[in-house]
């Protein structure tokens, strides 16, 4: 089941879900208010990697995706004028916000990230393959982006790029971290590499 904006807000409030820094305001006759009728967007850091052409191939059968992304990408900062992603460029970046769904019985949450459909129709693809972020999760989210645009997409630090869509796990989940669990950075790594 998927909760409302009403539902999101109460989880919050109950420590079910936790999002750092707590989205603001929560008063939908705001215009800055970030929650959806049954999403809360989520915001773009500043922190972009762009993979490497190189002669290399990923091999997912040999682990640490993680560290190996992150060796063989450019990392840059988003500047106040924007990053204009460029059409057929692929890169990752992550979310402002972390993300913390902690397994609290039959209370527990899981939730699945998607892009706004304002950048869908500029041909912008936010997160695809991998929406799901499971029970027991804590850390930001990476986006995976790819303009299939035919001109330039802008991108500027801070603005609201993805929602997040909370729902209700049926039974308490026995916790199984995932290689990103923690993660601070768009490749999936944690604060020291």
């Amino acid at each position: 089941m998927i909760l409302s904006n009403v539902e999101i807000q109460k989880a919050i409030d109950e420590g079910r879900l936790i999002i750092t820094p707590d989205p603001q305001p929560r008063d939908p006759r705001s215009p800055d208010c970030p929650y959806d009728t049954t999403a809360v967007n989520l915001h773009l850091s500043s922190s972009l990697s762009v993979p490497k052409k190189g002669a290399f191939n990923y091999d997912l059968s040999q682990g640490g995706i993680a560290t190996f992304l992150a060796r063989n990408s450019e990392h840059l900062e988003i500047p106040s004028t924007g990053y204009v992603l460029k059409p057929y460029l692929f890169v990752l970046g992550r979310t402002q916000e972390r993300i913390h769904l902690p397994i609290k019985g039959n209370q527990t949450l899981a939730a699945r990230i998607e892009g706004k459909s304002s950048f869908a129709r500029c041909g912008l693809l936010v997160h695809f393959t991998a929406p799901t972020v499971h029970a027991d999760f804590d850390g930001t989210l990476t986006l995976e982006m790819i303009n299939l645009g035919n001109a330039g997409v802008t991108l500027y630090a801070g603005q609201a790029i993805a929602q997040l869509i909370l729902e209700t796990v049926l039974g308490e989940p026995l916790a199984n971290p995932s290689q990103f669990q923690g993660q601070t950075t768009p490749a999936g790594t944690g604060p020291t590499g």
